[in-house]
């Protein structure tokens, strides 16, 4: 399958040819209706939850990447030229950039554990929040997804940068925001398409909502900052680099296990302050995404290989 290295014109400018994606005609439609409504899209691998555009890891440094690695979340776009450039080249599909589109989506899930009928979803545990918090369940824009849970769209609050959530709110309940992205209305998952389900004006995120959510980030201790990466030494870039890697290239089955130790490998250099913590969480949480694991698992696995790291390491002098 070939995959895009960037959003954009083909080389020398000219529009590719319609007739590619005409199989798929409603993913070029679905996209096209995301952009206008100012939600930043790119294309996710066809029936998959995966970006389709290049990682740090295989960057080739050209066209957009030429100055260094542009990530997916800046790559995405509302241009109607580009959307079109992509959808046409093949059926992706579409992932929606919830930071940079205003949005901060609550992610209603649905149990795992499919045997046991009893286990509440995420649409339960958060209606029991909301009154808890004595609201109703907010009305907004809202889309069934692939596996049966729903997701509720928001617009986030002006003045408050809001991360991605797993679990935070309630059991179930994750939300996307700036580093997140959720696959837009359109796109299809092991058969399944996400479909609107309720297709009134997006809402703003209520003010109890947004209380919750905006937690003041810890500052990092300062060992863990005090060196950027640009001078870090040789070893350390290099340990990245190649475990982040691998980390991305690793096949089901093995993947969890590949991001706990490709980050317990690297942990030591957060821990002698050659790599700054967020560097490292940003690098795996990338990798573990590009392999397909859900974004909340590579979280908590990313996080408990680098507590060990920093509890366990040895001084350097003794390394």
């Amino acid at each position: 399958m070939t995959q895009p290295t960037s959003i954009g014109r083909p080389p020398g400018g000219d529009p590719p040819p319609l007739t590619v994606n005409l199989l798929h005609p409603h993913l070029l439609t679905a996209a096209l209706d995301a952009a206008r409504r100012g939600w930043h899209v790119f294309p996710l691998r066809p029936g998959q939850k995966r970006p389709a555009l290049h990682g740090e890891p295989h960057c080739p440094r050209t066209g957009l990447c030429a100055g260094g690695h542009v990530k997916w979340q800046d790559r995405a776009t509302t241009d109607p030229e580009r959307v079109t450039a992509a959808w046409t080249a093949g059926t992706y599909n579409i992932g929606i950039a919830t930071g940079p589109s205003g949005l901060l989506v609550v992610d209603l899930d649905m149990p795992k554990d499919k045997s046991n009928g009893d286990a509440p979803c995420g649409a339960t545990t958060f209606q029991a929040l909301c009154e808890r918090a004595g609201q109703v369940v907010p009305a907004t824009y809202r889309v069934r997804t692939a596996s049966g849970g729903e997701h509720l769209y928001f617009r986030a609050p002006a003045g408050i940068r809001l991360g991605n959530t797993a679990g935070t709110l309630a059991p179930l309940v994750d939300t996307r925001a700036w580093g997140g992205y959720v696959l837009a209305p359109g796109s299809t998952v092991n058969g399944a398409r996400y479909v609107v389900v309720d297709s009134r004006p997006v809402a703003d995120l209520p003010a109890w909502l947004a209380t919750l959510l905006h937690t003041p980030t810890p500052p990092r201790p300062v060992q863990r900052q005090a060196v950027a990466v640009r001078d870090s030494s040789r070893v350390a870039r290099t340990a990245l680099e190649r475990e982040s890697a691998a980390v991305a290239a690793t096949g089901e089955g093995g993947r969890n296990a590949a991001l706990l130790r490709g980050a317990r490998a690297v942990g030591r250099f957060v821990a002698w302050g050659e790599i700054p913590r967020h560097v490292a969480e940003e690098a795996f949480q990338e990798a573990g995404e590009a392999a397909g694991l859900p974004p909340a698992e590579c979280r908590a696995t990313i996080r408990s290989a680098l507590d060990w790291s920093l509890r366990t390491c040895r001084p350097r002098e003794a390394a």
